[in-house]
């Protein structure tokens, strides 16, 4: 009977030693490793990122072990951009967000001197405070919307400074945005419905809004400290 006893609390001691490593930020495990899972950030180096229309990354640092936007904005820092371009994936990240502050993951950007921020091609999976907001909110300015375009349906939103799990899925013309474990968000690009809303909301100025079927993922700096970790992306 002893020898099962100590067998049992070994076991379990591995149990919980491999899901400490499970959990740990900025990896992979082994079975996201198998599934073609690749990190974007590893904890220490942001060198799979640029600022955008720039050959460096500017206003970004590495804190912690967290990606973290110094909420510079403009020349200074800015929204940065995959080093790579993407057409068909399932990206997962965890984020958290000063008081108040805004921030947001775009994907199908396309980069040209021609359009000079990436909201110009890119749609926008929302990251706001939006219990620190100051002021009035639109439902499609809230976390977890397509911005300006579809409405989040009741995201569970943790506090400012908390880490909320944020996942973006693109196959095709088919989208979903995930908040901490639910789907609040899908759609369809290109469709009458995709088009009517960017012809008739505050995209129908931008005729290259959502046209591109490949292009960078890229992290947002609206001028608010914002932090990242565990970026991972895998194509589909």
């Amino acid at each position: 009977m002893r020898k099962i006893g100590i067998l049992l609390i070994s076991l379990t001691l591995i149990g919980l030693s491999c899901k400490q490593q499970v959990e740990q930020p900025n990896t992979l495990s082994p079975l996201e490793e198998a599934e073609g899972w690749t990190l974007l950030f590893d904890g220490e180096s942001i060198d799979q990122w640029r600022s955008y229309l720039k050959d460096e990354l500017t206003g970004w640092i590495v804190e912690d072990g967290n990606m973290k936007a110094l909420g510079m904005g403009g020349d200074k820092g800015g929204d940065i951009i995959t080093l790579r371009e993407y057409e068909n994936f399932k990206l997962s990240l965890e984020w958290k967000i000063s008081t108040g502050g805004n921030s947001g993951i775009l994907f199908m950007v396309h980069e040209d001197t021609a359009y000079h921020q990436v909201y110009h091609t890119g749609p926008e999976f929302q990251l706001l405070d939006d219990l620190g907001w100051e002021g009035s909110l639109e439902d499609w300015q809230k976390t977890g919307a397509n911005y300006a375009m579809h409405i989040a349906n009741a995201p569970d939103l943790k506090t400012a400074g908390e880490w909320n799990t944020a996942i973006l899925i693109k196959d095709g013309a088919h989208v979903e945005h995930w908040l901490n474990g639910k789907k609040i968000v899908e759609y369809e690009l290109w469709s009458e419905d995709w088009n009517s809303r960017v012809k008739s909301g505050k995209w129908k100025n931008f005729p290259s809004y959502g046209q591109f079927r490949k292009g960078h993922i890229s992290l947002q700096d609206h001028g608010s400290e914002t932090w990242f970790r565990s970026i991972k992306v895998k194509e589909l």
